[in-house]
């Protein structure tokens, strides 16, 4: 009797040892240990109990199972030898006059990842009549390959990319093995249908589908607005909202972003709004590209106190937002004259993108526009010690406030200041020396310097930033420049090369045959 308890003792240490294995549902879930009796003091009976027990001795910690090596071993051998397999089956493909139907005869067979590889290689090649081909004698070789997963991925390919008539064909052979066609395969013929502004024979699927009693769900229906709304029948698109409610489908809150989105950009604000107040009322999420979508539409529209809500929401999301539609926003407020609100763009736009060339940009039109010497000199004191170099789009900034203010001693100097940060003048620059010129400022010294380094006789740029005209609006020199240029004949405007020079001379003629018009009236 006394050899029980050594026995017992023993059989509980082995248990709580393999209790700490990770991989076991004991050490994850670990049962209330049974009390553990005090060990026996007498090793020989413990040893004629069990005579073959062995004490217990850890591997160590990089030590692995021979048998799990050697399989690992072959794992990779395998892998080696398919990739290898595959390269050379798409390096024969590639070859020109390539036919796969004969590279599959020659070959015996494919395995799946070989067959699907070739399937995808057919694909970007638009190949496509030779994937039906290829899949038919593929399936061929080996009869379990007929079944629905393999032709689902055959029909969403095909409709993706518009062949939907290839992919009624298979729908067609796949029900005649009598496969049935899952709620999958009816999406993308539907959505394929619908895309291409088929939408008879897109009804008449889900008409069919419904009959063999696969119920459409809410991608279904989301495919088929998406695709009303590609073709702008907004309609058409509340028409399927109300019978996805009526079928018992009611849409969700990926519908309603569709919507959101899809309306915004066909410029129905009143409907977007509907929808946006429907999602906020059921506590809907909406994405941040909803929001996106509903800024842009009213950027377009210029209805400033909406445009301010929702991209104070979108700030609050940290959601980033494209680079032209900060432009669209920075159009608004200067329409509206809010040039302050250029700066804090500008700022919030640092905050998430860093300084870029548009933040400084708009930053300095900003004070620009109000004229404000010393906002103006913040900026550019903030560039100084960010170590950003100027662009000819801060250098035209800053004269063209110069000109409006007729400072022609600082736009003197700004204009000898271009060498010092060696920028090259652009079109605008141009423009201001010559509008300049005409409100009594003496630019044939710079006129002079620029012709001397040769900037007049390179071929005309535009490099300056497109706010900036926005907020100065087009000088003398640009419009006459836009005007003469608008009446030489196509020919002539083809062949020839223009530099700052030329176009210059083109303006000057222009100018005189006006007047000797009027002279002559």
């Amino acid at each position: 009797m006394e050899s029980i308890p050594a026995v017992n003792h023993c059989h509980v240490k082995l248990t709580l040892r393999k209790r700490f294995n990770p991989f076991n549902k004991a050490f994850l879930c670990p049962q209330s240990p049974a009390p553990i009796p005090k060990p026996s003091s007498k090793p020989k009976l413990f040893s004629l109990c069990l005579p073959s027990l062995q004490p217990f001795s850890p591997l160590p910690p990089n030590a692995v199972p021979q048998h799990n090596s050697t399989r690992h071993t072959t794992l990779l051998v395998e892998t080696f030898h398919e990739h290898r397999r595959l390269k050379s089956l798409l390096g024969k493909l590639s070859k020109k006059d390539s036919c796969p139907l004969r590279l599959l005869s020659e070959d015996g067979d494919w395995s799946k990842e070989q067959f699907w590889a070739v399937v995808e290689f057919l694909k970007h090649a638009s190949r496509f009549n030779e994937i039906l081909q290829v899949f038919d004698m593929w399936k061929q070789i080996e009869k379990s390959r007929i079944n629905e997963l393999n032709y689902k991925k055959i029909i969403k390919l095909l409709c993706g990319d518009g062949l939907v008539e290839e992919a009624v064909k298979s729908f067609q052979e796949m029900k005649n093995y009598g496969l049935s066609p899952c709620l999958d395969i009816y999406n993308s013929i539907i959505h394929g249908y619908a895309n291409n502004g088929n939408f008879d024979n897109a009804l008449y699927f889900l008409n069919e589908m419904r009959e063999v009693n696969v119920a459409p769900e809410t991608d279904t229906y989301d495919g088929l607005i998406e695709a009303y709304a590609k073709h702008k029948m907004y309609d058409e698109m509340g028409t399927y909202v109300k019978k996805m409610e009526l079928n018992g489908c009611p849409p969700d809150q990926i519908t309603y972003n569709m919507l959101i989105r899809e309306f915004s950009r066909g410029g129905l604000l009143k409907r977007m709004e509907r929808a946006y107040q429907t999602m906020l009322s059921k506590r809907m999420y909406l994405q941040p590209s909803t929001l996106v979508a509903m800024l842009e539409a009213y950027t377009r529209f210029g209805i400033l106190e909406k445009m301010e809500k929702v991209y104070t929401r979108l700030m609050d999301s940290k959601t980033p937002l494209p680079e032209d539609l900060i432009r669209n926003l920075a159009e608004v407020y200067i329409e509206h004259y809010m040039f302050s609100r250029l700066d804090n763009l500008g700022f919030d736009l640092s905050s998430r993108l860093g300084r870029t060339h548009l933040v400084w940009c708009l930053r300095l039109l900003s004070h620009a526009c109000l004229f404000s010497r010393k906002g103006m000199n913040s900026v550019i004191q903030d560039m100084e010690e960010a170590k950003v170099p100027w662009n000819i789009t801060v250098a035209n900034i800053i004269m063209l406030t110069h000109l409006k203010i007729k400072d022609f001693t600082h736009l003197r100097i700004s204009f000898s200041e271009l060498l010092t940060h060696s920028l090259r003048p652009d079109l605008v620059t141009i423009g201001i020396l010559f509008d300049a010129k005409e409100m009594g400022f003496d630019g044939a010294k710079t006129l002079e310097t620029w012709r001397r380094v040769g900037f007049l006789y390179r071929a005309v740029e535009m490099n300056t930033d497109p706010l900036v005209l926005t907020a100065f609006g087009k000088g003398n020199f640009l419009r006459n420049s836009e005007e003469a240029y608008s009446t030489l004949e196509p020919e002539v405007i083809g062949k020839k090369t223009w530099t700052y020079q030329s176009l210059i001379d083109l303006v000057f003629k222009h100018k005189r045959d006006q007047n000797q018009s009027k002279g002559v009236e």
